[in-house]
Formats: structure tokens, sequence, C-alpha cells
């Protein structure tokens, strides 16, 4: 294996430091603590531990943090309401509804009920259409981590081309928008495209978001190339024995890494930034509703 592990656990680390320094500072010289507000609908198992870690780690950075706990039943009129109340409390910088929903509530409503400057996971469509015309948005927090690596692996990512496997509204729209965004040129490709591998090839970095595990393999590398893989899947192990799973990537990670220069593993890659930068986010919204400059470091 030749590729340099670009650890996300490490690197959400540093970003959670820099986070902790930025409350501090507005704390102590601006008497603002930022605050994150984060909804469970239900009781999916998965997004328990997820709200779990947010929590913590919220706390851990001296912010302050709410969390709204509701029955898989609740009516789309009370969610609203709880979201208008968030919108309107000043304490409250950053909303985010944690998904997938209960199938009767509409996600696209509730996600555009949020105030689009409390907005941290960036996925109203104000923030959507802001990220894709150039100006200041709200930028989701998992391409932002992604763009984060980059930057520190590459330095100037100008010129650099670059190749997105996945065109979610998620990661890889938003994803290719950064990247451009950053001059670099931009190929999304997709399950219908033709010849995937040769496009694949050409790239300086591949960001692999298709959902699909071990779906990118080495011969789809071209030697040196940048890996980011922000798939998360779990598939058989029967080597661990009768039941037992592993967490897997979009890439085929050991012929990826004979080839690539540089790779994030699964897990301990993209995943950890992800919550990382929903904290980034709460800061720079907490920042820019009172007037403050924004977090260097911590934004696209």
């Amino acid at each position: 294996m030749g590729a340099q592990i670009i650890d996300g656990k490490a690197f959400a680390g540093v970003v959670r430091e820099k986070v902790a320094g930025h409350v501090s500072r507005l704390k102590q010289v601006h008497g603002v603590t930022p605050g994150l507000a984060v909804v469970l609908v239900g009781e999916d198992p998965a997004s328990q531990v997820y709200v779990r870690s947010k929590g913590k780690q919220t706390v851990e950075t001296g912010m302050n943090s709410y969390e709204h706990r509701l029955d898989a039943s609740t009516g789309e009129g009370e969610l609203l309401d709880l979201i208008a109340q968030l919108n309107a409390d000043p304490a409250v910088h950053g909303i985010l509804v944690q998904l997938p929903l209960p199938a009767h509530l509409d996600e696209d409503l509730v996600i555009n009920a949020i105030a689009p400057e409390k907005d941290v996971d960036g996925f109203h469509i104000s923030n959507v259409g802001l990220l894709a015309t150039g100006q200041k948005a709200m930028v989701p927090c998992t391409p932002l981590g992604c763009l984060m690596m980059l930057r520190d692996h590459h330095g100037n990512l100008s010129g650099m081309n670059a190749v997105v496997v996945g065109r979610s509204n998620i990661v890889g729209k938003p994803m290719a928008q950064l990247l451009l965004r950053d001059s670099c040129t931009v190929t999304i490709a997709h399950s219908r495209t033709k010849e995937i591998e040769e496009v694949t090839r050409r790239a300086d970095i591949v960001v692999a978001a298709v959902g699909r595990p071990e779906m990118v393999t080495g011969d789809w590398i071209r030697p040196g190339a940048t890996v980011i893989d922000v798939g998360i899947n779990r598939i058989d192990a029967p080597e661990k024995g009768q039941g037992k799973t592993r967490l897997v990537g979009d890439c085929h990670f050991e012929s990826c890494a004979e080839v690539a220069g540089a790779i994030t593993p699964v897990p301990g890659g993209v995943g950890p930034m992800t919550i990382a930068c929903l904290l980034a986010n709460t800061v720079t919204a907490c920042c820019r509703m009172h007037g403050l400059s924004e977090p260097e470091g911590l934004t696209a």
C-alpha cells in the first residue's frame, strides 16, 4: 500500500480545537455563547447514536446544546411549530433536524421551515441556491469536511481535475460546487455515466459519494491521485463470525490505496469531519447573526 492515509479523525480533532477557541473568544469578548438545537423524531438507533455524539461534542467545545426528542407519531404541525419556536429563539444559532424522518413527514417541507441563517446542515433551498451562485451560504457539513481535508493536503486546488462520483443533493452536487469555487475542473459521474472508469482515471481528485459498497476499485484511479471516500456501508463479514458485519466505503480501500497518492479510510476518514463541520457551521452562524468576523479556517 503506497497511499498516504488522510486521518479524518485526527483532522476533526484539530477542527474541534479551533471551534473551541472561537467559542471561548465569543464568550469572553462578546458575551455570546453559540447554541445548537438538534431535533430527533422517532427512535432510529443509528440516529440516536449520532444525536448523542453531536450533543456531547457540542458541549465539549463550550457551546450550548438543546436536544428535542419527539415520538415517531409526531404530526407535521407539531414539528413545524417546534421549528418556528427555535427560529425565534435568540439563544439558538443552529438548527438541525435529524434525517431520515418518519415516512408521514415531508422532509423538504420541514427542512425549508428552518430559518436559512440557522440551517447548519446547509440543506435549505436558499442555501443551496446561494452556494450554486457563489454567494455566502451555509455549506453542507460533509462536503465542507471533504474540502477542508483536500485544502490541507494539497494547499491550492486551482486547476486540478476533480471527479465527484455521485449526484446527491446532500454530498455530490454541493461537493462539485465547492470544488468549482476553488477553481477545479469538475466532472460529476453517476450510475448512467458511460465508461465511468475512464472518467475517474483522468482525475487528480476523486470524491466517491455514490452509496454503493466498494464500487470504485484501484483500476479506476490514476496513479498518485487523491481519493476521498464519503461512503459508509455495512456489509456481511463472515470471517468475523456468523451474522457479523463490517463498515466499508464506496471505494475498495486496498486496491485504491495501492495506486492513489492519498486516501481517506472508512471508518476514520470523512465521517468524523461531518460532526466537526456541524460545530464549525454553528459558530459561523452565530458570528453572522451578531455581525462578527467569521472564524478563519472553518468556512468554505
